[in-house]
């Protein structure tokens, strides 16, 4: 017996042309930058200055890696970003799931209030100056628990993790599991974070960026440099490494030297991007098979 196999038409022939060089396009668009940097990172500085790093590394070298790890404030930094990472996130965490199931819970008395009280704070904040004086109040500055706890709660994603609950765990799970004696601990703990997995992976990612990306509480709220995250140690090492006008003029520098010093200045710049952003790339294929289901828990639903 024959089989008819389907042969597409002239139409859907060029919409699929269309759609490849479309996402051809939009590949380029997103992968060029991350080549560049990690390429001009391993490149020569007087090759980055001239504008000779196009696509691969010229005059290969790391001593813009070299330059970084030579610091050892940056290896206090990368511990102390470890640290406020995974302590803020396992926090945030659970803050917000024992936050998020009870308002999911449409039996619960107050259940809109609280909801509204929580995005009240989505709306309206104090200010950097009464938020530095609750900090000195509560003898959190200079802490490292300021770092931690003043992110404690995410009003946001707590709202994400209720629309999630609501939508993805059966009121008659809970029920059933009532009727066995569980409690409400033992329904989150054996039941809801384990049928919660996209959603827990997809937080974990944004509060591990939130965590890993500060740095402006740090310089505010921070005076010891011992306990600085990575970030700001990195920030202070691209400044003192910066050429300015006013250096160039009080500085008795050659040509030559101040070429290097400005081909330096401009490796340190990209090589400060890739060893802030590794920890982030090793982390997120670990949760990728999560996010794209976990990012669409706000949608709509007909």
């Amino acid at each position: 017996m024959a089989v008819d196999f389907y042969k597409p038409s002239l139409s859907d022939r060029i919409f699929n042309i269309v759609v490849f060089l479309l996402a051809t396009f939009s590949l380029v668009i997103v992968l060029y930058p991350l080549i560049l940097v990690v390429s001009s990172s391993f490149s020569d500085g007087n090759s980055i200055v001239m504008g000779k790093v196009l696509l691969l590394p010229v005059n290969a070298n790391l001593g813009g890696y070299k330059e970084i790890f030579g610091y050892q404030s940056v290896f206090i930094g990368y511990a102390n970003a470890i640290l406020y990472m995974v302590v803020g996130t396992l926090l945030n965490l659970t803050v917000s799931i024992l936050m998020a199931y009870p308002l999911s819970r449409l039996d619960l008395k107050g259940r809109k209030f609280l909801t509204l009280l929580l995005i009240f704070t989505m709306l309206f904040n104090a200010g950097l100056i009464p938020n530095y004086l609750l900090m000195r109040d509560l003898n959190l500055i200079n802490s490292r628990l300021v770092m931690i706890l003043p992110k404690a709660i995410n009003a946001y994603n707590i709202i994400v993790m209720i629309t999630y609950f609501r939508g993805n765990v059966a009121r008659e799970l809970l029920e059933a599991t009532k009727i066995d004696g569980c409690s409400d601990f033992r329904f989150v703990t054996a039941i809801l974070i384990p049928i919660s997995k996209p959603i827990i992976a997809v937080m974990t990612l944004f509060f591990a960026m939130g965590h890993w990306n500060s740095y402006f509480d740090a310089m505010i709220y921070l005076n010891s440099s011992s306990k600085f995250p990575l970030q700001l140690v990195l920030k202070e090492i691209l400044l003192q490494n910066q050429i300015t006008p006013d250096m160039m003029s009080t500085m008795n520098l050659t040509a030559e030297e101040m070429a290097m010093r400005m081909g330096l200045s401009q490796q340190l710049k990209y090589a400060l991007i890739v060893v802030s952003s590794v920890p982030l790339m090793i982390l997120y294929p670990f949760i990728q098979k999560y996010f794209v289901k976990g990012v669409m828990i706000g949608s709509i639903k007909g």
